[in-house]
């Protein structure tokens, strides 16, 4: 009887043992969607730790086009979106689907060729750009995957004039990420839009001397909003809305936006943190 007792306590500590440990590594896991952008340039993975560090929360994160992000939140398969496509944005907000959208950062889309400039692009206004790659029929690559870089090149081509040549055999529509689309478009000698932080990205795989360069930049219209949206619990009664919304107020807070500001590659910086404005 005194041997069982013994054991029956010895199992009970294991068990509590076991059970404070688990309480010690357990972390609370957020399900986010986000742009290949902030993906293909390691922001999040250069955040993530802070945020177990800072929150205890273990950040999981697909990275799709923003479009694709957006299908993701209304269909309540993430907790939260970061994503660049204000007008979409607005517009799933306005509609129930998300609260509380924050502006996090921004930076800018500039147009990339190849470094011979076939079409004669370098310098020009970005209304000139595209209405030169209409005139010229010169190669351009487009994402075509509804993402937040797609969405911005349809306003582009729209503003200077023109509905987006779907139909033409020098529109090449990839269907890629930002890097894929990059990529093919050196393969092919094309044109293609871009942000500015995953052409560093792509810059710095090269070395800095790639075999594309930024021709088309400055326009004040070029300018790259990046936003975080909780999804609306109303909505999606699963969503872990608490925690959503606990990491968004980080996202917009001191630590994470100068986090943010400090991320580089080749010395230049990705991001603009600008949750103050």
């Amino acid at each position: 009887m005194k041997r069982l007792l013994r054991n029956v306590t010895l199992v009970s500590v294991l068990f509590f043992v076991l059970l404070g440990a688990q309480a010690v590594f357990a972390q609370d896991v957020l399900k986010m969607a986000t742009t290949t952008s902030t993906d293909n340039t390691g922001l999040l993975d250069y955040l993530a730790p802070q945020i177990k560090t800072a929150l205890g929360i273990e950040l999981q994160w697909v990275s799709v086009g923003t479009g694709k992000a957006l299908e993701l939140g209304k269909n309540c398969d993430v907790d939260v979106l970061l994503v660049h496509a204000p007008a979409a944005e607005k517009k799933f907000v306005d509609d129930g689907y998300g609260v509380d959208r924050r502006q996090v950062m921004f930076n800018d889309f500039v147009i990339i060729g190849p470094k011979a400039d076939p079409a004669g692009v370098k310098g020009q206004s970005i209304d000139e750009f595209f209405k030169t790659i209409e005139a010229k029929k010169a190669a351009f690559a487009s994402r075509g995957d509804n993402s937040g870089t797609h969405k911005k090149e349809q306003e582009l081509w729209k503003a200077a004039g023109f509905a987006a040549p779907d139909k033409e055999q020098w529109y090449i529509q990839t269907g890629q990420g930002m890097l894929g689309t990059i990529t093919i478009a050196a393969e092919r000698e094309a044109y293609t839009l871009t942000d500015r932080g995953t052409f560093i990205k792509y810059e710095s795989n090269w070395k800095g001397n790639p075999p594309m360069v930024i021709l088309v930049e400055g326009d004040k219209t070029l300018r790259n909003q990046y936003s975080v949206i909780p999804i609306n619990p109303d909505k999606c009664k699963n969503v872990n809305y608490d925690l959503a919304t606990k990491l968004a107020l980080w996202f917009v807070g001191p630590e994470a936006q100068k986090l943010i500001g400090d991320f580089k590659l080749m010395d230049k910086q990705l991001f603009t943190p600008n949750a103050g404005e």
